[in-house]
């Protein structure tokens, strides 16, 4: 087979973002209250119906956490599980010759917990967070620097409609979206221009094997 390169966003297409956020806020309640064990579950409720959680917990407690807790969460090392679907996917991929990379935008420390919770960021080429490079997507640089690997095909396989494809669809890579399965933090809309739409809609991440082999 043919080397290739195939990028990944990663919240909401390896791993569901909604599942950092409740780990981060099973810790935090944990340290706001550890007497309540029924924090989380009012935590989870006031996000919820979209309400400022942090700011929640400030008017119960009755003191200044909001700060605070926004460090803890972007600190936060997930209790994700390391022996994954997305894993194995991704070990497989590598083992075809295949190069990997990862697109994401956010906090470097937030995102790189993320990846060394599921054991993933030894497997990728190349990871670029925004933070870290000094752009975000939609920027092509965030693309761009992985023609370094001179494969004649390029993948970007993401969850955002609203602004992942543009870049790649641009440099001429093959776009695959992953479909929410409705646990997706942010609501897909594909009534958009063709530059903003994927080549592809999957939904599970492992028909990128077959889209891969074609």
């Amino acid at each position: 087979m043919q080397k290739k390169t195939i990028v990944f966003d990663f919240d909401d297409t390896l791993v569901k973002e909604i599942e950092y956020l409740k780990s981060a806020f099973k810790s935090i309640a944990q340290y706001v209250d550890r007497n309540d064990s029924f924090l989380f579950e009012r935590m989870f409720q006031w996000y919820r119906e979209k309400a400022d959680v942090f700011g929640k917990l400030e008017e119960v407690y009755d003191k200044p956490l909001k700060e605070e807790l926004k460090t803890l969460y972007r600190n936060h090392v997930p209790n994700f599980d390391p022996v994954s679907a997305n894993r194995k996917l991704l070990l497989e991929l590598k083992s075809q010759g295949h190069f990997l990379g990862v697109v994401t935008d956010g906090y470097a420390v937030t995102q790189r917990n993320k990846l060394r919770a599921m054991d993933i960021e030894n497997i990728f080429d190349l990871i670029i967070v925004s933070e870290e490079f000094g752009s975000t997507k939609p920027s092509e640089k965030n693309f761009m620097v992985f023609h370094k690997f001179q494969t004649k095909e390029y993948f970007y396989i993401s969850d955002n409609v609203t602004k992942d494809f543009i870049a790649p669809n641009k440099l001429g890579w093959k776009t695959v979206c992953l479909l929410d399965n409705g646990e997706n933090i942010h609501p897909q809309d594909f009534n958009k221009d063709a530059l903003y739409l994927p080549g592809t809609i999957i939904r599970d991440l492992q028909e990128i094997k077959q889209i891969i082999a074609q």
